[in-house]
């Protein structure tokens, strides 16, 4: 019997990719691009090419969970919907709230939403969407009438000039970026990068402007108003499509009022502020790509549109290179979206501030008990949960135990709730506060519809048997709804059932006020929507949509865009002598939100293994710090330490710290601990790129490394991190100590501290310790000494991934770190996608590859997604210099 392939979709990023999932008839499979699929045509980043390796059962929840002890599915179900009436009853129906995930299918998105606002009457469901587009939803809204991404994938292709503005593509949307490259030497199209950290995206453009976090409203209100006095005006596209040109263009005029008034504002110099300026003047085919540097700000809405206003003041929106363009950060934000996943949001984007909607909905849910106004945002949400206002709170695959903002202050109102239920895939931060802990469906057995950030619906197929007693998340709601009497609603025997009622919905009384129409995919028989091949919304006809607004109409009751009127005003947080730095925050190129699915593959977890903040060389010097130093970071809402990066990257008096590290991989080193609950007032989505920092030197007395198969979580160590690596775990350690305390307490994670082969140096400063298995191969190892004099490990995890039995040279020099025999390194992982190392670079470039393509001609680094070509120009550069010496 042969393999099986099966076409479905990427679980990661919003580009949404397709992928062939080829699996053999013992189980094991093998995950490539999908070459036919429009959003990748076959390429795959470095997290995608890695999702073969995300797949095993290690960690994963299999069984349901009351109090933390294993139960079945009638008696969890029933304690869920139960507690739930109960609450209701007593309290009110906003005495209960979910709080879901971008990582859930449009069908799980469809029925939670049902549920929560149709059926229990309230709006308390929202979404971890909230801290990554909402901006955007809030600003198409305003502009346009609805949240419509306007552009298609193949404006990259298309356009002249594409600014990049707050996003590192390289980096969080690699496909996209290889597309844009790809564009650039086929037709010569310009990149302007809006960033105040110097990243990989900004390393192939014609301009960057790092400008002073923040200040993005008056860079583009400076932008309007230099279009409008250069005459670079659309103003019969103005006159005919839009309203409120005028108050816009003169509020921005008075907030940017020249160029050296922005420059001074943004921190910028006025002759790239210019040439920015004239190069978006005098190019038509303009895209302006936003994410998450513009939409996580206390100000993000009003960032949204003043880059709108730009696009609308020259007519530049909906036609073949041109207009501006959303990229989101989760697989099915934009389904979320679709469905009403959002707090202030209906379903099938109708919206509670028009009472037809709302009544539109209801007599076609048959729901008379629906919510009628907006519930809790995220932040608000969680507050109110820490007040004793929710009382009962259903999280459903996401973890903001870490990535809320003030996290420190969420796990309390966890604690403190009165009932938690937690469906997810495996352990996490969150599901230690669970009463209910339920087994969900994971990316491999998961059957559904997402969409991606350019309105493209996709298949998401499952490949996988469900294990254990694992059900899909869409099951899950509809079993509460049914125990909790609403059974006829949900009564939905599959996803395409559950497709087909969204796809009504979105058609009903629709006539052409919604540009989301799903109608014609109403009808789908479950054959079809097996076969589903991807396609771009609206769906009125079976006939393909392209770009939307065009045509200059917009979905308003004139049928107008409206201009938004907007300044740039203070920051949300002002630095101060006490907390003087400009905390940054965002993603890493190899991995995923909190590490759930990423931290497990050693090669996504080998360029960056630790938790690392960086920062200017002249703050490091400034605040004593250096290279690999751990940090000591606060704000007024916690801390959180990490090891200190020093690079030109960052701009003095700012700091950036990645959000991914948990409580599974390290001690103290989330970003959420340090973010601020401080929310933009259209959007609600909080301020997470600029929050006042403080930072110092750990003063840590010991260093330690533990090299083992086991899984472990620490406790009692100041500080300690993890990564995998080939066959297990390496775990840094270190704290404040006396390093003989520091060896007692490294001591005490050994597995057999009773049958090692240990030495320890006579003045207590330094110990070693080695364990063999049955078999005579390696199974953990344990180095302590003071900071700055562990021996290298490399060799020690290559003897731990192999497995291989040791020969006596090899035990003899065990406690020494060091092979007996000389080896060659990799050194720190560069290209994740062919498990390149720096020395590999280094040596290919000392015997004479001096170019990107030579490299990737010699050891395929940076060939694929094209994620580390920024860093293999670096080493490519050292190189020179150091041969020209």
């Amino acid at each position: 019997m042969g393999s099986t392939e099966v076409s479905t979709t990427c679980p990661y990023c919003g580009v949404g990719c397709g992928v062939r999932a080829d699996v053999a008839p013992d189980g094991e499979a093998s995950v490539r691009g999908d070459p036919g699929h429009p959003a990748n045509r076959g390429k795959l980043c470095s997290k995608g090419s890695a999702l073969g390796e995300t797949i095993g059962l290690d960690g994963r929840l299999l069984h349901p969970e009351i109090d933390g002890r294993r139960t079945d599915w009638d008696a969890a179900l029933d304690r869920v919907a139960r507690r739930f009436q109960d609450t209701i009853a007593e309290h009110g129906p906003d005495s209960v709230a979910f709080y879901i995930s971008g990582q859930l299918l449009t069908e799980d998105y469809y029925v939670a939403n049902k549920l929560m606002k149709g059926f229990i009457g309230s709006a308390n469901i929202d979404t971890n969407s909230r801290l990554c587009m909402a901006s955007s939803v809030a600003g198409h809204r305003r502009a346009f009438g609805e949240d419509v991404v306007p552009g298609i994938y193949e404006d990259f292709d298309e356009a002249d000039l594409v600014v990049l503005t707050g996003s590192n593509t390289a980096w969080c949307h690699p496909v996209l970026y290889q597309r844009l490259l790809a564009a650039r030497k086929a037709r010569g199209t310009r990149i302007v990068v809006i960033d105040p950290r110097r990243t990989a995206t900004a390393d192939e453009c014609d301009l960057h402007l790092a400008l002073d976090p923040g200040t993005d409203v008056l860079l583009f209100n400076g932008l309007l108003a230099h279009l409008a006095r250069a005459g670079v005006l659309d103003r019969d596209y103005i006159a005919a499509s839009t309203a409120g040109f005028d108050q816009a263009v003169a509020l921005a005029a008075a907030d940017a009022p020249g160029v050296e008034h922005v420059a001074k504002g943004c921190g910028l110099a006025p002759a790239d502020i210019r040439f920015f300026y004239e190069l978006f003047s005098v190019t038509e085919r303009v895209v302006t790509v936003y994410s998450q540097g513009v939409n996580q700000s206390a100000h993000g809405t009003d960032k949204v549109n003043a880059i709108i206003n730009c696009h609308l003041a020259t007519g530049r929106i909906g036609r073949p290179g041109m207009g501006p363009f959303s990229v989101t950060g989760q697989p099915n934000a934009m389904g979320g979206r679709e469905v009403g996943g959002l707090a202030n949001q209906l379903a099938a984007h109708m919206n509670f501030d028009n009472g037809g909607d709302v009544d539109r909905v209801a007599r076609f849910w048959n729901a008379p008990e629906i919510a009628t106004r907006p519930g809790l945002k995220a932040v608000d949400m969680f507050r109110a949960v820490g007040e004793g206002k929710v009382k009962a709170l259903w999280i459903m695959g996401t973890n903001p135990a870490v990535s809320m903002p003030d996290a420190g202050r969420v796990r309390g109102a966890l604690k403190a709730c009165d009932f938690v239920v937690v469906s997810d895939v495996t352990r996490t931060d969150t599901t230690r506060f669970a009463d209910v802990l339920l087994p969900a469906a994971a990316w491999g057995e998961k059957d559904g519809m997402v969409t991606n950030s350019e309105r493209r619906l996709s298949r998401q197929r499952p490949f996988l048997a469900m294990p254990g007693e694992v059900r899909p998340d869409w099951r899950i709601i509809c079993d509460v709804a049914i125990r909790m009497g609403f059974g006829t609603a949900f009564d939905f025997v599959n996803p395409a059932a559950i497709f087909r009622e969204h796809a009504a919905l979105s058609a009903f009384e629709n006539k052409g006020e919604r540009l989301f129409d799903l109608g014609a995919l109403a009808d789908l028989s479950d054959e079809d929507y097996e076969a589903f091949q991807p396609r771009l919304w609206p769906a009125r006809s079976r006939r393909q949509a392209g770009r939307l607004l065009g045509d200059g109409r917009f979905p308003t009751p004139d049928g107008r865009a409206r201009f938004i009127a907007v300044r740039q005003e203070g920051v949300a947080l002002a630095a101060t002598s006490e907390y003087p730095l400009a905390l940054n925050t965002g993603r890493l190129r190899d991995q995923w939100h909190t590490m759930t699915r990423t931290g497990a593959v050693p090669r996504l977890m080998a360029n960056t293994p630790e938790p690392m903040v960086d920062l200017n060389p002249h703050d490091a010097a400034a605040y004593g710090l250096a290279d690999g130093d751990l940090a000591h970071l606060s704000t007024r809402y916690g801390f959180s330490r990490a090891r200190v990066r020093v690079t030109e990257a960052q701009r003095p008096g700012q700091a950036f710290l990645p959000m991914h590290w948990s409580g599974h991989f390290a001690a103290n080193s989330g970003a959420g601990t340090l973010a601020a609950p401080i929310t933009d007032p259209h959007s609600g989505q909080p301020e997470l790129k600029n929050v006042p920092l403080r930072i110092m030197r750990e003063e840590v007395a010991w260093a330690g490394v533990l090299i083992t198969r086991r899984n472990l979580r620490p406790t009692g160590f100041v500080h300690w991190s993890r990564h995998a690596v080939a066959g297990g775990w390496v775990y840094e350690l270190g704290g404040t100590e006396t390093p003989d305390q520091g060896i007692l307490l490294a001591r005490g994670l050994l597995a057999s501290p009773d049958h090692l082969v240990e030495y320890r140096d006579r003045k207590g400063l330094a110990y070693r310790a080695a364990a063999v298995d049955e078999n005579g191969a390696l199974a953990e190892a344990l180095l302590v000494a003071q900071p700055g004099q562990l021996p290298a490990r490399d060799w020690l995890v290559s003897l731990l991934g192999s497995r291989a039995q040791l020969t006596s040279a090899d035990r003899h020099a065990l406690l020494s770190g060091r092979s007996p025999a000389a080896l060659p390194t990799t050194g720190r992982i560069v290209c994740s996608c062919f498990n390149v190392g720096v020395n590999q670079l280094a040596d290919a470039v000392a015997a004479g590859c001096y170019s990107l393509e030579a490299i990737g001609r010699e050891l395929g680094a940076g060939t694929n997604c094209g994620s580390c070509r920024s860093e293999i120009r670096t080493i490519i550069d050292a190189g020179r210099v150091q041969a020209a010496e």
